[in-house]
Protein backbone atom coordinates (compact mmCIF):
# COMPACT_ATOMS: atom_id res chain seq x y z
CA UNK A 1 0.00 0.00 0.00
CA UNK A 2 1.49 3.25 -0.72
CA UNK A 3 0.88 6.17 1.40
CA UNK A 4 -0.15 9.96 -0.20
CA UNK A 5 1.42 12.31 2.15
CA UNK A 6 0.21 16.32 0.71
CA UNK A 7 2.53 18.57 1.18
CA UNK A 8 0.98 21.77 3.01
CA UNK A 9 2.72 25.24 2.04
CA UNK A 10 2.33 28.39 3.57
CA UNK A 11 -0.08 31.17 1.78
CA UNK A 12 -1.09 34.66 2.46
CA UNK A 13 -4.66 34.56 3.59
CA UNK A 14 -5.06 38.14 1.71
CA UNK A 15 -3.39 37.26 -1.31
CA UNK A 16 -5.55 34.56 -1.76
CA UNK A 17 -8.91 36.19 -0.47
CA UNK A 18 -9.59 33.96 2.19
CA UNK A 19 -10.05 36.83 4.50
CA UNK A 20 -10.08 40.89 4.47
CA UNK A 21 -8.15 42.77 6.86
CA UNK A 22 -9.33 45.87 8.49
CA UNK A 23 -7.02 48.61 9.34
CA UNK A 24 -8.00 52.31 11.07
CA UNK A 25 -5.96 54.89 9.64
CA UNK A 26 -3.47 56.17 12.54
CA UNK A 27 -3.81 60.30 11.18
CA UNK A 28 -7.41 60.73 10.88
CA UNK A 29 -9.04 57.14 12.07
CA UNK A 30 -10.87 56.17 8.51
CA UNK A 31 -10.22 53.28 7.05
CA UNK A 32 -7.58 52.16 5.56
CA UNK A 33 -7.46 49.72 1.84
CA UNK A 34 -5.10 46.81 1.54
CA UNK A 35 -3.12 48.13 -1.78
CA UNK A 36 -1.07 44.70 -1.70
CA UNK A 37 2.03 42.86 -0.93
CA UNK A 38 5.26 45.45 -0.24
CA UNK A 39 7.06 43.03 -2.25
CA UNK A 40 4.95 43.63 -5.68
CA UNK A 41 6.29 47.48 -5.30
CA UNK A 42 10.07 46.75 -5.72
CA UNK A 43 9.88 47.16 -9.59
CA UNK A 44 7.91 46.33 -12.26
CA UNK A 45 8.42 42.33 -12.73
CA UNK A 46 8.20 41.91 -9.06
CA UNK A 47 4.72 40.94 -8.91
CA UNK A 48 5.68 38.19 -11.54
CA UNK A 49 8.27 36.92 -9.48
CA UNK A 50 7.47 33.26 -7.58
CA UNK A 51 6.64 33.28 -4.06
CA UNK A 52 9.83 31.89 -3.08
CA UNK A 53 11.61 34.34 -4.90
CA UNK A 54 9.89 37.36 -3.25
CA UNK A 55 9.38 36.03 0.40
CA UNK A 56 13.22 36.09 0.43
CA UNK A 57 13.38 40.32 0.12
CA UNK A 58 10.55 41.63 2.26
CA UNK A 59 12.72 41.60 5.89
CA UNK A 60 10.71 39.32 7.93
CA UNK A 61 9.89 35.46 8.33
CA UNK A 62 8.81 33.27 5.77
CA UNK A 63 5.72 32.87 7.84
CA UNK A 64 4.59 36.57 7.19
CA UNK A 65 3.01 38.72 4.38
CA UNK A 66 3.72 42.55 4.58
CA UNK A 67 0.57 44.17 3.38
CA UNK A 68 0.67 48.09 2.18
CA UNK A 69 -2.50 49.63 3.58
CA UNK A 70 -3.73 53.11 2.26
CA UNK A 71 -5.84 55.11 3.27
CA UNK A 72 -7.63 56.98 0.83
CA UNK A 73 -8.89 60.15 3.14
CA UNK A 74 -5.93 61.72 3.81
CA UNK A 75 -3.34 59.09 1.41
CA UNK A 76 -1.21 57.89 4.67
CA UNK A 77 0.25 54.25 4.16
CA UNK A 78 0.70 51.78 6.96
CA UNK A 79 2.88 48.38 6.50
CA UNK A 80 1.07 45.20 8.14
CA UNK A 81 2.51 41.76 8.69
CA UNK A 82 0.06 39.26 7.80
CA UNK A 83 0.77 35.45 9.40
CA UNK A 84 0.73 33.04 6.54
CA UNK A 85 -1.77 29.95 6.76
CA UNK A 86 -0.91 26.76 6.19
CA UNK A 87 -3.07 25.25 2.94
Amino acid sequence: MVERVEKMELVCPLCNGLYEHYVSCPSCGKQMTDQGPLVDYYDEYSPYLSNDTTQLVDGVSHEKCVHVFKCTSCNRDKRIQIERVRM
